[in-house]
């Protein structure tokens, strides 16, 4: 028999999924309740919901949120075994990550100065090099990809972005 006053514990199989899948909600829950409804403005005149600028932040919102509590719960179903692990995290060079951050600063602090195709350009071009891509055809789509990606926006999704440097 068990003691009357025992209380059955819940035992936490993975931390970091726990920790991660928290952060997460966290997260999702102010880019849902606040940030998207607070800060992004809807047209008055709106014809189409899934044409508002609220769209795909709120649906991008919503989907951490759903994953951050599937990661929560699985941090309580799976165990997290050492060997044979595939969700281990295998540390890289310290060259890599500082060629990621550059490529994240690149694409952030000239994106208004030099345009959206120069930018994607030049931050996609450092993330090959920081993940060295051996086929030299591969670095053809750095070039590729950027042009389609804004073009894309501001002809179809009708996003303003700046194509090109200032001055040209």
């Amino acid at each position: 028999m068990t003691p009357s006053g025992s209380k059955r514990r819940v035992k936490i199989k993975d931390t970091s999924d726990l920790i991660t899948g928290i952060v997460l909600l966290g997260f999702a829950i102010v880019l849902v309740f606040y940030l998207v409804p607070n800060y992004i403005n809807e047209p008055p005149i709106l014809q189409n919901p899934m044409m508002s600028p609220r769209w795909l932040p709120t649906i991008i919102g919503w989907l951490i949120l759903l994953f951050s509590v599937l990661l929560i719960l699985q941090a309580f179903i799976m165990e997290q075994r050492a060997e044979e692990d595939e969700r281990a995290i295998e540390k890289g060079s310290t060259r890599r990550f500082v060629l990621m951050v550059l490529s994240l600063v690149i694409y952030v602090a000239l994106f208004e100065a030099m345009g959206a195709v120069f930018c994607g350009i030049l931050a996609t071009l450092v993330l090959f090099v920081a993940h060295p891509v051996r086929t030299w055809w591969v670095y053809s789509l750095a070039f590729l990809f950027p042009i389609i990606v804004t073009l894309l926006f501001v002809e179809v999704m009708n996003v303003p972005l700046p194509i090109m440097p200032l001055g040209f």
